[in-house]
């Protein structure tokens, strides 16, 4: 019995060693938006597409868009708690809202918010 637990455990331990981390980068949105709104989507787009090109081949990074409008995005808005447009990273239970900084920057800074995005996504990957 102790064998088996033994066996167990550094199954587990190895396991979450060599786990790999998947970050995900929610951008919730309506039907309806507004060129900022459209701004903050493709900008957190091609951030993460030219920042993490290999990453997101592997599927360890993932952009993923989801209108609030839709009847089938009801129970991931509420898991994550997003009530209106927000853009989120999140990785395990690690959740990091950038929604003020995708609105602030994305159409005046877009650098701005590509450096955000990577100094929130970088430490979830390692």
């Amino acid at each position: 019995m102790k064998r088996i637990i033994s066996i167990a455990v550094f199954t587990l331990l190895i396991t979450s060693m060599f786990a790999v981390s998947k970050v995900e980068v929610y951008y919730f949105h309506y039907t309806r938006r507004c060129v900022t709104c459209q701004a903050v989507e493709t900008e957190s787009q091609k951030a993460i597409a030219s920042l993490y090109s290999k990453e997101v081949k592997e599927g360890k990074v993932k952009f993923i868009g989801v209108n609030l409008d839709e009847k089938e995005s009801e129970a991931l808005a509420k898991k994550f708690k997003a009530e209106g447009q927000a853009l989120l990273v999140t990785s395990g239970n690690k959740r990091m809202d950038l929604t003020d900084k995708g609105f602030m920057y994305a159409r005046s800074k877009p650098e701005v918010l590509k450096a955000e995005l990577k100094k929130a996504i970088d430490p979830l990957l390692k």
